[in-house]
């Protein structure tokens, strides 16, 4: 498993753009997406089946809608702000059987 941490200085607003630009298909290899508010903007902590599945799907479907997430509110992408590695020990989500998670 790989799991990270990575603070964001963006709003809400620019993350519900993110998600309109990238879909509601789960990615191959995600384990838990969790966003958390912070002082400075959004802390994302994820876990996933693998590094390089992560990379991926950040490659393919991120990265391309970050340009215009950011235009439709007025400002520019910074550059990507450092992931911290996490060593995961254990996931438990708590949700039932057949229930997907909120977005």
């Amino acid at each position: 498993m790989y799991g990270f941490t990575q603070d964001l200085p963006i709003t809400p607003e620019i993350y519900a753009r993110i998600l309109e630009g990238i879909g509601t298909e789960t990615p191959e290899g995600l384990i838990v997406h969790v966003v958390t508010r912070h002082d400075d903007g959004l802390r994302y902590t994820d876990v996933w089946e693998s590094r390089e599945l992560c990379d991926r799907f950040l490659e393919e479907r991120v990265h391309p809608v970050l340009q215009r997430a950011f235009a439709a509110h007025g400002g520019v992408p910074h550059n990507e702000p450092p992931r911290r590695d996490v060593e995961v020990v254990d996931v438990w989500h708590g949700l039932p059987e057949g229930v997907a998670p909120a977005r």
